[in-house]
C-alpha cells in the first residue's frame, strides 16, 4: 500500500515537472551598420544646413547694421553758422555808403562826380563840390573795407573751432553718409573762406579805385580851373 502511494507521488511530481514552461532561448540584438551610417550622415548634413542658415542670418544682420550705420546722419552741422557768417558779411557789403556795389548806382555817381571833360567856362564851385564828394566817397570806401576786414577776422576763430569739430566728426564717422556729410561741411567751410576773401578783395579794390579815380579827376579839374583862371591871351592889351 505504501509502495503504491510512493509510486503515485513520484508520478505526480514528474508530471508537474514536465508541465513547467521551458526557459526561452537566448536572443542577440542585430545592428544594421549601413542604416546606422546613413542616419549619421543625414544628421550631419542636417546640422550643416542649420549652421549655414545661422551664418546667413548673422550675415544679414551684419548687413542691416552696416546699412543702418551708412544711413545715419552726422550729429554735428556747421552749415547754419557758415551761412550766418556769410550773411553778416553780405549785409556789410550791402550797407556800402556813397557809391554802392550796384552797377546803375555806380554809373550814376561816376557821371555826376567824374565827368569825362570840362569846358572852357568850368564852374569852380561845382569843381570844389565834386572834389569834396569824391573825397567822401573814398573815405567811406576805406571805412567799409576796415569793417569787412574786422568781420572776417572775427570769423577766423569760429572757423578754427568749426574745422576742429568737423575733422573730429569725420574721424569718428560710423557710416558712409556721415563721412560724406562731414566732407561736404569741410568743403562748405573752404568755399566760405574763399567767398570772404573775394568779398574783402572787392571792398579793397573799390576803395583803391575810388581813391585813384579821385586823384586823377582832381588833377584834371585843377588843370581846367587853372585854364579858366588865366583866360584867353586876348584878355589883356598892353598900353
Amino acid at each position: 500500500m505504501r509502495s503504491h502511494a510512493l509510486r503515485a507521488a513520484t508520478a505526480a511530481m514528474l508530471a508537474a515537472a514536465m508541465s513547467l514552461p521551458r526557459p526561452a532561448a537566448a536572443q542577440w540584438a542585430v545592428i544594421d551598420q549601413a542604416n546606422l551610417a546613413q542616419n549619421v550622415l543625414t544628421a550631419a548634413h542636417t546640422l550643416q544646413q542649420i549652421n549655414n542658415q545661422i551664418a546667413s542670418l548673422q550675415n544679414q544682420a551684419t548687413m542691416i547694421q552696416n546699412m543702418s550705420k551708412n544711413l545715419s546722419h552726422l550729429s554735428f552741422s556747421s552749415l547754419s553758422a557758415i551761412a550766418n557768417d556769410l550773411q553778416q558779411i553780405g549785409n556789410l557789403m550791402n550797407q556800402a555808403q556813397r557809391i554802392s556795389f550796384e552797377v546803375s548806382a555806380v554809373q550814376s555817381a561816376l557821371n555826376r562826380r567824374y565827368p569825362s571833360s570840362y569846358g572852357a567856362g568850368v564852374n569852380l564851385t561845382q569843381v570844389v563840390s565834386n572834389a569834396q564828394s569824391r573825397w567822401q566817397d573814398a573815405q567811406s570806401a576805406f571805412q567799409q573795407t576796415l569793417l569787412v576786414q574786422s568781420e572776417i577776422a572775427q570769423t577766423v576763430q569760429s572757423d578754427t573751432a568749426k574745422l576742429t569739430q568737423l575733422v573730429t566728426a569725420s574721424q569718428g564717422a560710423a557710416g558712409n553718409l556721415q563721412v560724406v556729410q562731414a566732407g561736404n561741411q569741410l568743403l562748405a567751410l573752404e568755399i566760405k573762406q574763399q567767398l570772404q576773401l573775394q568779398t574783402l578783395l572787392a571792398a579793397q579794390g573799390r576803395a583803391q579805385a575810388l581813391s585813384g579815380a579821385s586823384a586823377t579827376q582832381s588833377e584834371a579839374e585843377g588843370h581846367a580851373a587853372f585854364t579858366t583862371f588865366l583866360g584867353s591871351s586876348s584878355a589883356y592889351t598892353p598900353q
